[in-house]
């Protein structure tokens, strides 16, 4: 029979409508009747459960329409005469059954003039019965639709007055052939239903026997059970069939990764939902899983558990409910370990009290944190009402299965709060770290690989052993990453960039996902910095300003850019006559890779992995191998943010090993690096070798200061010093040589040592200490300087740590080893120049093959400006040293590098733009 449709009118006549129904779906039906002009004379539906009403009652109440609500409309086969008589009270010209779980007499159905119209999510004569939408899927029809019909004695089996198709695709469930189109087209069709009805139009066609089927409701247990003889197509159509409720069902023995748990009697039930046909080229990897009646083991891996059906069609499922627990498939064998909860924020505790005030109306009882929904009396329609009121209190997208699957008030806060975040899956993590007290404070980090949202052992079992440059004294050992362990966490990122939830996610979301983000990392600020001290040697009230306080500036910077990278339309020559468009887009590029150096540990990672996911990308870092400490505890505070798996995976390593991996991977497509300009030579040359990936490098420096006769003097040698000696010299800008005009060169020089004299060098951790150790003993050593004038410091400190003296020569001429190499520590390098040939200082000042930064002091303006153009340099300071900011873009030529951190250039690093041009 081909579907009936003809297209709405407005009513020519009002009818009296009495509804008979229940749920949403019914209340959406009166409001739209309402709409039209209809009168709604009196609506009938169930009981309340308990003190819950069904919508459709709550909806006419506030309408003001009369409600009567029934248990049974019969006893024995019989209306019962005290029902039927209210019924007839309200002289109905129509009955609509919108979702009727009872049955109606036929002295109601035939009582009214135009008799009873009702809804069924079917294209009748097909599918006649209970659960019609899953026997569509079970049959794997590849066409859907709902029929409304006139009502009579039969079973769906009344004439048809208007019919709707709609494709059904192999990848559809209950829930998203409901919502796209039985839910939304079924409440439309029954009010264009009664118009028809209303104007005369409305068609009785009988219904033939051709093709027709009444298939069995699927409430029994032993309807539920899977097949496992059948093939994979076969099987995928009847897990996706009772995807919604009740679950295709199995049993299996109890196992553990190493097999089956002998001496068990008792068999684990387990219900498979979310199956979706693996359309993947390659193997999964992971667990066997045993299941009676598949001949080959089912695997469980990073995205469910993969099912190969006896006909070798393979299928993946997404969650599994066992023993009436529901769980993510590839948490089979993870269900007992324990969870990190996730640290709330003030909006976010608001949230919570309102989703407790949101179940406590639906389930009429308190509400404590191990409450069960579904154990507590709710229903398939409560779950759609707390979907609705979660999204109306906090705008938050859940779907039914996020309920299905935490079902405790507690379980459902965390996930509404990921999605929130714009993650799905509760943060399953576990980890071998370290817990110390130091610095008035309890601090804790990981000490494992983060890969795929989890924290890992390294598969070659090797340690970085990380010490603090303080004291010499070993803070703990590191998992070290091998060649596999790069392999795994790249291929991790690429599933995550192509199929994960950061794919699906607005880029709205993801900025507020990267807020959500530096919020937690401005709650373990101080934490931060003290990790960041003991590690890497950091005066403690720098790193809470600078190291960790600048890294949460750029995370909140960059995320207020998520939702602002755009394209352009370009107006080509052939736009017109010929009507084309051109317009461009700004796409990410994929999985990058990130290497950062050890002075600014947290910074150097915010940097560049803030702009690289507000592009949109995925991301593998290696930090610094000698203080990879808060990157790790960073990679914690991202799994309890809710970046979802796979988006961030941070890998301690050796360059030479992990670092030279990432470079040579095939699947990486973009590498940005910090470092020593030979160490970017090798990777640049890698890069290309290995797949053309693209490269930004920011690369050694010898930054030129230049002061003026001119300047105010005082401010020349506070920024003079701090050029050289902030973060012990460790700082890729540091100046790198002092060009001081001659006639103040002396006493220059010497306020530089009266003040050098007084800095308070000491333990990192001190509130008064200005200067700290060294990050590492290798890197100490290299600082001892020869070939020009000392004239203070020039050694080590005489105490335990790597504490070097900051240091001063004079007398530094142009072809010395100090005037051309960078040495990264507290060294002030000066040498002299006349005012007379200020070319001469300008050539000076670009003799070396870097170009990072460089500053100027003059009082000048045009000296300063001029100065500034000719010098060849990606950062030019003037009257002012160190002032970076987050807005501004940072970046160096010649062979300090290309490409930008900071500011909207550094976007440009991490994305690619595409051309598109349409003729219409």
């Amino acid at each position: 029979m081909p579907p009936v449709a003809v297209p709405n009118e407005a009513p020519k006549k009002q009818l009296r409508v009495a509804i008979i129904g229940q749920s949403t779906f019914a209340a959406e039906v009166f409001k739209l009747l309402q709409k039209d002009g209809h009168e709604v004379v009196g609506v009938f539906t169930v009981l309340d459960k308990g003190n819950r009403e069904d919508p459709l009652a709550t909806i006419a109440a506030q309408y003001g329409k009369p409600v009567f609500k029934y248990k049974t409309w019969r006893i024995k086969g019989k209306v019962i005469p005290e029902v039927l008589e209210e019924y007839k009270s309200v002289n109905a010209d129509i009955n609509v059954l919108p979702f009727c779980s009872q049955f109606i007499p036929m002295e109601v159905i035939m009582h009214p003039k135009y008799q009873s119209i009702c809804y069924h999510p079917s294209i009748l004569p097909r599918h006649r019965g209970a659960s019609s939408i899953n026997w569509t899927l079970i049959e794997g029809d590849t066409t859907c639709g709902l029929s409304i019909f006139w009502a009579d004695d039969g079973l769906d089996t009344g004439p048809i007055l208007l019919q709707k198709s709609f494709p059904a695709t192999i990848d559809d469930t209950v829930d998203t052939l409901y919502n796209k189109y039985l839910y939304p087209e079924g409440i439309k069709a029954l009010a264009e239903s009664v118009n028809m009805v209303a104007n005369g139009t409305a068609p009785r066609i009988l219904q033939t026997e051709d093709g027709a089927t009444y298939d069995p409701a699927l409430f029994k247990p032993d309807t539920h059970q899977i097949d496992w003889s059948k093939g994979g197509i076969a099987l995928h159509n009847f897990i996706r069939g009772l995807d919604s409720s009740p679950g295709a069902t199995t049993f299996i023995k109890p196992q553990t990764k190493e097999g089956i748990v002998e001496g068990s009697e008792a068999d684990v039930e387990v219900k498979f939902f979310g199956s979706s046909l693996w359309q993947a080229e390659y193997e999964a990897e992971g667990d066997q899983l045993l299941i009676p009646g598949l001949d080959t083991p089912a695997v469980i891996h990073e995205a469910g558990l993969l099912i190969t059906a006896n006909d070798g069609v393979k299928l993946n499922v997404q969650r599994l409910k066992v023993n009436g627990k529901m769980i993510n498939a590839q948490n089979f064998f993870k269900a007992n370990e324990s969870k990190v909860t996730l640290e709330l924020t003030a909006e976010e505790k608001q949230f919570v009290e309102g989703a407790r005030d949101i179940w406590k109306a639906i389930l009429t009882i308190d509400i404590e944190n191990d409450t069960d929904f579904f154990a507590s009396g709710a229903g398939s329609m409560d779950v759609v009402r707390l979907v609705e009121e979660i999204k109306d209190l906090a705008q938050i997208e859940l779907q039914n299965e996020d309920i299905y699957m935490n079902t405790t008030f507690e379980e459902f806060c965390q996930i509404a709060v990921m999605k929130s975040r714009g993650g799905s899956d509760a943060a399953d993590i576990v980890y071998d770290g370290v817990e110390m007290d130091v610095n008035k404070m309890k601090i804790k980090f990981p000490t494992q690989l983060f890969i795929n949202g989890e924290f890992i052992d390294s598969d070659s079992g090797k340690f970085l052993t990380i010490v603090n440059p303080s004291d010499e004294s070993v803070i703990c050992k590191v998992q070290s990453a091998s060649v596999s362990d790069v392999d795994k966490a790249v291929k991790a990122a690429k599933v995550a960039f192509e199929e994960g939830e950061w794919s699906k996610i607005s880029a709205r979301e993801r900025g507020q996902l990267l807020f959500k983000l530096a919020d937690l990392m401005e709650q373990h600020k101080e934490e931060l910095a003290t990790i960041e001290s003991i590690d890497s040697g950091a005066v403690y009230t720098l790193a809470l300003k600078t190291h960790i306080g600048m890294s949460i500036e750029t995370w909140r910077y960059f995320a207020g850019w998520c939702d602002k990278i755009q394209g352009s339309t370009i107006p080509v020559s052939h736009a017109r006559p010929n009507r084309n468009l051109t317009l461009t887009r700004r796409e990410p590029i994929g999985v990058c890779a990130l290497i950062t150096p050890w002075n600014y540990p947290l910074m150097m990672l915010s940097w560049k992995m803030a702009a690289c996911l507000a592009a949109g990308n995925t991301v593998v870092m290696k930090p610094a191998a000698v203080c990879p400490l808060t990157a790790l505890k960073f990679a914690e505070l991202c799994a309890r943010a809710g970046i979802p798996r796979g988006v961030v995976n941070i890998l301690p390593g050796s360059g030479a090993l992990c670092g030279q991996a990432l470079a040579d991977h095939p699947l990486v497509r973009k590498l940005g690096f910090t470092g020593s300009t030979e160490i970017g030579q090798t990777i640049m040359k890698s890069c290309a070798v290995s797949n053309m990936k693209k490269v930004s490098l920011e690369l050694g420096g010898k930054s030129p200061l230049i002061i003026f006769e001119d300047c105010d003097l005082d401010k020349a040698v506070r920024n003079g010093m701090a050029a050289v000696f902030f973060n012990k010299g460790e700082n890729c800008i540091a100046a790198g040589r002092l060009f001081v005009e001659e006639r103040i060169h002396d006493d220059f020089v010497r306020r530089v040592v009266a003040e050098t004299k007084k800095m308070a060098i000491g333990d990192p951790l001190h509130r008064g200490t200005s200067h700290g150790p060294q990050n590492h003993k290798a890197h100490m050593d290299k600082l001892i300087e020869e070939g020009a004038t000392l004239v203070y410091g020039g050694g080590r400190v005489d105490r335990k740590g790597f504490y070097f003296t900051p240091t001063v020569f004079t007398d530094v001429q142009d072809h010395m080893y100090i005037a051309k190499e960078e040495s990264f520590g507290p060294i002030m390098i000066i040498s002299k120049f006349s005012s007379k040939n200020i070319d001469d200082v300008i050539r000076r000042a670009n003799g070396t093959e870097y170009g990072l930064a460089s500053g100027v002091f003059t009082r000048d303006v045009s000296r300063a400006l001029a100065a500034a153009e000719r010098v060849d340099a990606g950062t030019v300071f003037i009257n002012t040293y160190n002032k970076t900011d987050v807005a501004a873009p940072f970046g160096g030529f010649k062979q300090s590098g290309f490409g930008k951190d900071l500011g909207q250039e550094a976007l440009n690093e991490y994305l690619k733009t595409k051309c598109i041009t349409i003729e219409y």
